[in-house]
């Protein structure tokens, strides 16, 4: 199968080559956890002199009598190499029970540098803390972006059907192998349910798996709505789907532990504070969406504000949904000294739906940039300070 650097990434890591952390890759399954593992090996090994590399990875049998901390702890611990840079690599750690035991002793010792991956239900962010006793930084990895998916796909040159084929396929890789759509969608499909029928079943020992798969459905069909487990309850329950708001909002929480929904808070602009009785939910990669809903209730609207918002996590922003009086910006993305206001639209070309997006950032007082990103097949131009980009363009940009 065909494979690409993640340059971004990777570059990410070896920033961090050195640094004494344990360096955790985080994401959803199937995102190329692994793979950015073996690319930075294989930097490491082409690039440094004098090291020692333990790599170790779960899935394989070769490792099956390690699988116990104690013996795992011993061998790496026999593969130390005195006098050399010692690099330590654990790929699906979690199959190893107590992991962390071995890990944090390994890196009391001031011997290794450690990195380790996992399964996204088994190495949450929520956990990690509670796990690692040392210092720990997380490299937390995404499905393909818009611009991997074209260079993935570099024979295509067609720009406008490229983003076409993206909206609909995402950016689970692995996908891509497959020549028909449904093998295709069967793949993205058999990832998700892993996550919600087997990994957080597993990790949170649920007793029904109907509510976390009708609630997280619910989600994909709702993305951008404003969501409360109220609400969410009721219309679980008018739908024979029983449930209680202590529950849905557990569910929930658990959907965006395991990464497969980011919780996206509300912020008043002009009170600068942040609002706590409801929130969105954007769903990891927008194929997921195609796959399980198929072409149901496709509003290009809302899988475009999907893509985005996603893109603007993937560049590091924190994203909030901005209101403003009784209206609405669908993110306010920050990044340090930095802040953006964004609409997110289909189609702007008609006068009314152009001025529904508009007015809103127009009532914006401060300096901050301010765009509207649409599926607009034009270059960037200006509307009363308010940039107005072709979605494509603003993904394909650095």
């Amino acid at each position: 199968m065909k494979t690409i650097t993640r340059k971004k990434y990777l570059d990410r890591i070896i920033q961090l080559n050195g640094t004494p952390d344990i360096k955790i890759i985080t994401g959803i399954r199937r995102s190329g956890k692994s793979k950015l593992m073996q690319a930075y090996i294989e930097y490491l090994k082409s690039h440094l002199e004098n090291i020692n590399i333990i790599f170790i990875d779960f899935m394989d049998l070769a490792f099956e009598e390690i699988k116990e901390y104690h013996a795992l702890h011993a061998y790496v611990e026999e593969r130390y190499q005195e006098g050399k840079e010692n690099y330590l690599f654990v790929d699906e750690v979690q199959m190893c029970p107590h992991f962390e035991l071995a890990i944090n002793s390994l890196y009391s010792k001031n011997k290794y540098d450690i990195y380790v991956t996992g399964s996204n239900a088994f190495l949450l962010s929520a956990d990690l803390a509670t796990l690692f006793t040392g210092r720990y930084i997380e490299i937390h990895v995404f499905p393909f972006s818009f611009q991997e998916y074209c260079q993935y796909n570099d024979t295509v040159q067609d720009k406008d059907k490229l983003f076409d084929d993206y909206s609909l396929k995402g950016g689970l890789a692995g996908s891509y192998a497959y020549r028909t759509e449904k093998d295709r969608t069967n793949y993205i499909k058999e990832v998700y349910e892993t996550i919600v029928t087997r990994d957080l079943v597993q990790k949170y020992a649920l007793p029904d798996t109907l509510v976390l798969q009708r609630l997280s459905e619910f989600l994909m069909d709702n993305i951008s709505n404003l969501t409360s487990p109220n609400k969410v309850s009721q219309l679980l329950a008018a739908n024979d789907t029983p449930t209680n708001h202590v529950t849905v909002s557990k569910y929930i929480k658990y959907l965006c532990n395991a990464f497969v929904f980011y919780d996206i808070k509300r912020y008043d602009i002009r009170g600068k504070k942040y609002l706590a009785n409801s929130e969105k939910f954007y769903l990891c990669d927008s194929g997921i969406r195609y796959a399980i809903l198929g072409s149901r209730n496709m509003d290009y609207g809302r899988v475009y504000e999907n893509i985005v918002c996603i893109e603007l996590l993937r560049r590091g922003y924190d994203v909030y949904v901005g209101k403003l009086y009784q209206k609405e910006i669908d993110f306010v993305a920050q990044r340090g000294s930095e802040k953006i206001y964004i609409q997110v639209s289909d189609n702007i070309s008609e006068e009314k739906t152009f001025e529904r997006e508009v007015s809103p950032l127009l009532q914006i007082r401060d300096a901050y940039p301010k765009m509207i990103i649409a599926r607009t097949k034009h270059p960037k131009y200006s509307h009363e300070g308010i940039e107005i980009y072709d979605i494509a363009d603003w993904l394909l940009q650095e």
